[in-house]
């Protein structure tokens, strides 16, 4: 055989072999903590005070708006120590967004949507009801298993009944007056009530309350029977937080994850109690089963339900889920600060990567579809700065667990260690959440092995305290940036990549530190 004939061979031998090898990205995994930002014209209109946060939850035709807009881009992890109703209601008053977490029964998760979704309204049907021939000991009752101080005294204890009056705190001492008193004789009757009539704006609602010193005005139809109440206090809370993130009857939004097993069951219960998006929370979004699980909730519900998928971390996953009918797309494998599925499997990218090649191909898909699919950044971030830069580079929103673990509203105990206090805080992939859904592979209902720790945060105190920094911070490196909004940011953003030299060079160095001494 001749030289030039063996050649030949070899050649199409090692294209044969390299055929059935596996692909390689030309890319490097690169984490927010590799990229810097580089300033903008910074022009007189680019002061914090203008600068706007607002930014879309779930997918929107091109030229339309989304159904649910987030007033700031934060969302809550979907995890035992982080997304509990407290926290819910704290960062939905604050423009944010929460999913309850999916790890516990279905009817345990549906209770806390439904506190959530009662914590504050304008028109409440009231789910305090008795009627004049019960005792102070019902009140008494009823008052510690719904959390509510106003009760409605109706014909017939119903929620529409023939509104007879109405009992608060104030007309009644426990430890005073006897607790087989009928309610009849110490509730304030109805003709000394003021009420508005059914039909009645809130707007006006609110006058009647202000003008006549009222924390409740009950309203009526034409039959005098209860309709709603209107309560101060939610007045006083719009207020107090004009960032406040709820629904047309005023009630806050909150979201609820779900998982690719029991969701025939828990999908339903969910909607029942109110939540208002779902998500699927999963280590590794990119399978048939959260395309299943997509496909059966819009058969069932169509876009009545909006509902996010992932996590993914390339364009062909964030492809896949879109068309299985995803409304948003969460970006990020192994990012997480308790999170060691990339030392587990081996699987996963550097946040800064993945979300850039996912946000990547959303655009593509905008123009070729005329549909926008926002983008979650879950995972990744490590400083306050780390936020702007996934914003810039295309996210629309961030999902984070530390940063909310560390507040007083999330569910965990805050404990004293040495001279430190700290919060617990747990990975769903760890032995103590036992959240085996989440990395389901399929067979088998067990968790095979942990990705994820249990840890401890430094306790930050209150969530409206800490977040407003947080929030200045933002604002101040957009105006720095020359932008206003997210959007702008999206599109004239400089970034820049930073040696490891450079990293050393931005922060303090080359001194003694006060505190150090």
């Amino acid at each position: 055989m001749h030289g030039i004939e063996k050649n030949r061979i070899f050649a199409r031998n090692l294209s044969q072999i390299r055929k059935n090898m596996a692909n390689y990205l030309n890319d490097v995994s690169r984490t927010f903590g590799e990229y810097l930002l580089i300033p903008g014209l910074t022009t007189k209109k680019c002061i914090p005070a203008n600068v706007s946060l607002q930014t879309p939850l779930v997918k929107f035709h091109k030229g339309a708006v989304s159904r649910i807009l987030l007033n700031i881009p934060f969302v809550s992890a979907i995890m035992q120590a982080v997304s509990g109703p407290d926290l819910a209601i704290a960062l939905a008053r604050n423009g944010g967004l929460s999913f309850i977490f999916g790890s516990q029964p279905v009817m345990d998760q549906a209770e806390m949507v439904r506190k959530v979704k009662k914590f504050k309204a304008g028109f409440v049907v009231s789910d305090s009801n008795l009627t004049p021939e019960n005792t102070l000991a019902d009140v008494v009752r009823l008052v510690k298993k719904t959390g509510h101080s106003t009760v409605g005294i109706t014909d017939d204890g119903c929620p529409n009944g023939k509104l007879l009056g109405i009992i608060t705190s104030r007309d009644y001492r426990i430890e005073r007056d006897d607790p087989q008193m009928q309610v009849k004789n110490f509730m304030t009757p109805f003709n000394k009530l003021i009420y508005g009539k059914s039909g009645i704006t809130l707007t006006d609602a609110n006058q009647i309350i202000w003008e006549n010193k009222l924390n409740t005005l009950p309203i009526i139809d034409e039959e005098g029977r209860l309709v709603y109440f209107v309560f101060r206090k939610d007045y006083d809370n719009h207020r107090e937080n004009p960032c406040e993130l709820s629904d047309e009857n005023k009630k806050l939004i909150v979201g609820a994850g779900i998982n690719t097993r029991d969701y025939k069951e828990r999908v339903p219960a969910l909607i029942k109690a109110g939540a208002d998006v779902l998500c699927i929370d999963s280590s590794d979004g990119y399978s048939e089963w959260q395309s299943d699980t997509l496909k059966w909730i819009k058969a069932q519900y169509g876009d009545s339900v909006p509902v996010g998928a992932g996590n993914v971390i390339d364009g062909e996953g964030f492809r896949y889920l879109v068309d299985a009918g995803a409304d948003f797309v969460k970006v990020g494998i192994g990012g997480g600060s308790i999170c060691i599925t990339r030392e587990q499997k081996g699987i996963g990218r550097g946040q800064a990567t993945a979300l850039i090649d996912v946000t990547r191909t959303r655009d593509e898909y905008l123009q070729e579809k005329g549909i926008y699919i926002p983008v979650c950044s879950d995972g990744g971030l490590v400083h306050d700065y780390h936020m702007v830069l996934a914003l810039a580079m295309g996210a629309d929103f961030l999902m984070m667990g530390r940063y909310f673990a560390r507040f007083d509203e999330s569910p965990t105990k805050t404990l004293r260690i040495g001279n430190n206090y700290v919060k617990e805080y747990w990975g769903e992939g760890s032995n103590r959440a036992q959240n085996w859904q989440r990395y389901d592979m399929g067979g088998s209902q067990s968790l095979k092995f942990e990705e994820g720790v249990d840890s401890y945060v430094p306790y930050a105190g209150k969530m409206k305290d800490n977040l407003g920094i947080t929030l200045g911070k933002i604002k101040a490196t957009m105006c720095s940036c020359g932008a206003t909004n997210i959007n702008e940011l999206q599109k004239n953003a400089k970034i820049t990549l930073v040696s490891s030299t450079s990293i050393i060079e931005g922060g303090a160095h080359d001194v003694i530190l006060k505190e150090q001494t």
